[in-house]
């Protein structure tokens, strides 16, 4: 059977994982009963992962001729006669409108149905979601017939069972846990408060313990004029030394602000991609600050429009990570700018950055995984771009397990 590859903007991709059988299709009847056969239609739909159903119904909705899909026999029909490159160029366009991810134009996408009854597709490998027109006729077949639920096995289900009864009594021993904490720190206070009590100034034989007056009160600090002397000197080796930590600071982010003019400055000037190694190399910083540099430069205010202009600049990553190490220094800059507070609308498309980048082949599939298990356990595990990216290094994941399994 004759393969090609999912979507028209991915036909001369000769590695492209995709695949979908070419259409072949038959005319049956003669006059007004004639009728096209789309003879592989339950192939092709499954490899789309959607049911036969839908890419029927959509070529009748698109050429204004009913059409017939037989669950039992397999058979798609449509009436009247038309020719397989009309037939193929309707698929085109289905796979665009309910396949295909708006956002990275990945087909490993599932159909969702809202609350609100709206289909969305839900994209594996960069976790966008999708908005389809619902002015389209075929959505309201989607509504009317949605796309079976996955099942989950019994012992997945018990196995979710039992977490969530681990869980609830992990819950409970925390409680039990900080009420004993609560009950133990009461005592010790109770306690301290007692000796507090206990505690009193000394006093010398000459003064009465009666006597309201302070005269008779031992303090123990060295009046002398030595002692106040030494006292002066250790204060003032003690501010010298704060005033130096406050020196160095502010010559460090002076360095590091300079750093990022001159970044912004050789960009301004639009020289040529192939000088910009060169520029970099220049830098007698680490390499890591240098990247921090370089990619808040290239983004620095960028939000909504983050992939957009992660494609305008690929060519400058592509540069800036020919060296060894240089491309484990672009995803520590890209997660610490998604990271940055004010950042919200950019994390929300890191996921397709990270993936269009791997599809430029700016990284690869060994540093985006070993970058990704590194932050999980490091300083900033907090950062809300983990979850962003999350899917995609699933999908990179499963897709390198598959790649094992067919070996």
């Amino acid at each position: 059977m004759a393969l090609q590859n999912i979507g028209a903007s991915n036909r001369n991709d000769a590695f492209y994982r995709y695949k979908m059988p070419k259409m072949v299709t038959k005319t049956e009847g003669k006059g007004n009963g004639i009728k096209t056969n789309i003879v592989n239609n339950v192939d092709i739909a499954k490899a789309l992962a959607r049911p036969a159903s839908y890419t029927t119904k959509y070529f009748g909705c698109e050429l204004g001729a009913q059409s017939k899909f037989d669950d039992k026999t397999g058979t798609s029909l449509v009436n009247g006669a038309h020719s397989t490159s009309k037939l193929a160029s309707l698929l085109e366009a289905f796979i665009k409108r309910y396949v295909q991810c708006y956002g990275c134009g990945n087909p490993e996408t599932e159909i969702v149905i809202t609350k609100s009854q709206m289909v969305n597709l839900k994209c594996a490998a960069c976790g966008f979601v999708s908005e389809c027109d619902m002015r389209d006729k075929l959505t309201t077949f989607i509504l009317k017939n949605p796309p079976e639920a996955k099942k989950v096995g019994k012992d997945k289900k018990a196995m979710r069972r039992a977490e969530k009864e681990r869980m609830k009594e992990g819950e409970a021993a925390d409680e039990a846990i900080k009420r004993l904490k609560k009950k133990d720190g009461c005592s010790k206070s109770s306690k301290k408060e007692g000796s507090d009590e206990e505690i009193s100034p000394k006093h010398d034989g000459s003064a009465d313990d009666d006597d309201d007056d302070d005269d008779g009160i031992q303090w123990q600090t060295d009046t002398s004029r030595e002692a106040a002397e030494k006292r002066m000197k250790e204060l003032s080796a003690a501010t010298a030394e704060m005033v130096m930590i406050s020196l160095d600071e502010e010559e460090e982010k002076k360095k590091k602000k300079s750093l990022g003019d001159e970044m912004k400055e050789y960009l301004k000037k639009g020289l040529p991609i192939s000088e910009l190694k060169a520029f970099i190399s220049s830098f007698s910083e680490p390499p890591q600050e240098v990247m921090d540099a370089l990619f808040n430069a290239l983004f620095d205010g960028v939000g909504k429009d983050f992939l957009k202009e992660a494609m305008k600049k690929k060519d400058c990553l592509a540069a800036a990570t020919q060296e060894e190490g240089s491309q484990m220094h672009l995803l520590n800059s890209f997660g610490s700018f998604c990271g940055k507070s004010g950042n919200g609308e950019a994390v929300k498309e890191a996921a397709q950055v990270l993936k269009a980048l791997y599809d430029e082949d700016v990284v690869e599939e060994e540093f985006v995984l070993e970058w990704y298990q590194k932050g999980l356990t490091g300083a900033d595990k907090s950062s809300p771009v983990w979850k962003s990216v999350k899917p995609f290094v699933v999908w990179l994941q499963s897709a390198e397990s598959e790649s094992e399994g067919e070996d």
